[in-house]
């Protein structure tokens, strides 16, 4: 899997443009290596293509913009202090299984926490990683000839918890969401950023 870092604070739209980009050479271009995006977005919320948008509360007079994409799920926010992650990866080299793939995610983020210091742990029947009842990183995928786009949020310092008050967080009424420093994490974005793509790649090697 190739790893690349976007410098700066990503356009959202733009990179959701590139994401489409490698997602359409991979279905054209059969065997083409998987790639992880590593990024920190400009303040956004998106929500997955569904009808019921009451997580997003009055959508008008939230202060970022919102973009309504390929993926599950409800509302969520990126934006500084937050890493995201997309991974462009063909998923029929796991046998086309969604499941498995979100579950290779969350072993990834868990070990990379785990690297810093942190104790995450799965939440039954919820997506993404938590410290007890508090929400630390959010997954939501998008698929496109069994090909996997978008991936995960996890939030790293504490300027980006702020704008979740705005929302409900991917649904969940009364989620606490939470970041890495505080919960005892001194690493750096990028630091972790690094972990977590070692992290990946591990949990893809041994799939």
């Amino acid at each position: 899997m190739k790893t690349r870092w976007l410098e700066g604070l990503s356009d959202y739209a733009a990179t959701l443009d590139l994401q489409q980009q490698l997602v359409d050479t991979r279905i054209n271009r059969p065997g083409t290596p998987d790639e992880l995006l590593l990024l920190e977005h400009s303040p956004v919320y998106t929500i997955g293509r569904i009808r019921d948008h009451s997580s997003l509360h009055e959508p008008g007079r939230l202060p970022h913009p919102v973009f309504e994409i390929n993926r599950g799920g409800q509302a969520t926010y990126h934006g500084p202090g937050q890493l995201v992650a997309y991974p462009i990866v063909d998923l029929n080299r796991l046998g086309r299984d969604i499941h498995r793939y979100i579950t290779l995610l969350e072993n990834a983020l868990i070990a990379a926490c785990e690297e810093h210091g942190v104790q995450a742990a799965r939440r039954e029947g919820l997506t993404g990683i938590w410290i007890g009842p508090r929400k630390l990183a959010s997954i939501g995928v998008g698929i496109k000839k069994w090909i996997a786009m978008h991936g995960i949020a996890i939030n790293i310092e504490p300027r980006s918890l702020p704008p979740f008050q705005a929302i409900t967080p991917c649904g969940i009424e009364g989620v606490r969401m939470t970041c890495l420093h505080h919960e005892g994490a001194s690493c750096t974005l990028r630091q972790y950023g690094d972990t977590f793509a070692t992290c990946l790649q591990k949990a893809m090697e041994s799939r």
